[in-house]
């Protein structure tokens, strides 16, 4: 998914709660044109969790027939995206060629590594009745090593997603290592990406990695004297043993993974160098990125300031 403005990190409303929470971050609207998304990654107090640097809850959305997602081609670098649906569709295209629809519970892993454009569309099978969209579009930085690698596509069906059951609470290990499952999602760095579901009352221990946090996607949660509403995300000191408890049932995203190194960010641009980005908003602005194939006639603008 591309922003809309040339992003910075966002000013989100943050609390601090008991001694296993380091944040509590409240999400901030964003308006990517016929539909909202809440952006809870980057904030100015949080730049990352683990690898991870960007992560946006869309929708639910609802579109009448003849209306849709549609994300014109933009640029990527020394990132890769993943992309989650709880609901409806989304087809990707990029540079390389791929064609891919999007389904629920399916990952959709897009390595930029070096320069990767991409457009988020519609089949006009979907759009041709009205419809919902409603899932998770998270950014991962590349480690230093791998920043400049050759752009790659992966595409995951939800059959290949590990699920299992942990003391009744249902789990899928999305990506890395949880619970005893081992995702078949290609990774770079040590990363966590896990979902649960949790009836009120349950709870569930999380996985331990070096950084950590949870998103409420629906529900409410409590962690000690801590309580956790929908649509936050509560980041954790890395500690073993932690417990949340629903207090409603609940659909949770749990990511973390490595410390990675500093990472600057602007518009669809992420780098550990500063000149790196420079150099992509000039090659993007000249026309120097390859187009996509299939949908080479429009794309985005680089945004002359921000919004």
């Amino acid at each position: 998914m591309s922003t809309t403005e040339r992003l910075n990190d966002s000013n989100c409303k943050l609390s601090a709660g008991c001694s296993a929470v380091a944040l509590i971050i409240e999400p901030r609207e964003k308006d990517l044109g016929g539909f909202s998304v809440r952006r809870t990654l980057p904030t100015q107090q949080q730049k990352m969790v683990g690898p991870w640097i960007f992560f946006d809850h869309m929708g639910p959305a609802e579109f009448a027939a003849g209306d849709g997602i549609k994300v014109r081609p933009h640029p990527h670098i020394n990132l890769a995206t993943v992309t989650y649906l709880f609901e409806g569709e989304i087809l990707h295209r990029d540079s390389l060629g791929s064609y891919q629809a999007i389904k629920p519970g399916d990952i959709n892993l897009m390595v930029a590594g070096s320069g990767i454009v991409h457009s988020e569309r519609e089949r006009p099978e979907v759009t041709a009745s009205a419809h919902r969209l409603h899932g998770l579009q998270l950014w991962l930085a590349l480690p230093e090593a791998d920043e400049e690698i050759d752009p790659a596509f992966y595409h995951y069906p939800s059959a290949d997603i590990p699920a299992s059951h942990i003391n009744g609470v249902a789990v899928r290990v999305l990506i890395g290592s949880a619970y005893g499952f081992t995702s078949p999602v290609k990774t770079y760095a040590q990363t966590l990406y896990v979902e649960a579901f949790l009836q009120a009352g349950q709870r569930l221990t999380l996985p331990d990695c070096a950084e950590r946090a949870v998103y409420v996607t629906s529900g409410a949660l409590q962690l000690q004297d801590t309580a956790v509403p929908e649509h936050t995300m509560v980041v954790l000191h890395q500690a073993a043993d932690v417990v949340i408890k629903a207090t409603a049932d609940s659909r949770i995203a749990i990511i973390g993974g490595e410390s990675m190194s500093k990472r600057y960010i602007e518009w669809n641009f992420i780098s550990s160098r500063k000149e790196r980005i420079e150099q992509a908003k000039q090659q993007w602005q000249a026309g120097e990125f390859a187009r996509v194939v299939g949908d080479e006639e429009e794309f985005i603008p680089y945004p002359t300031s921000n919004t």
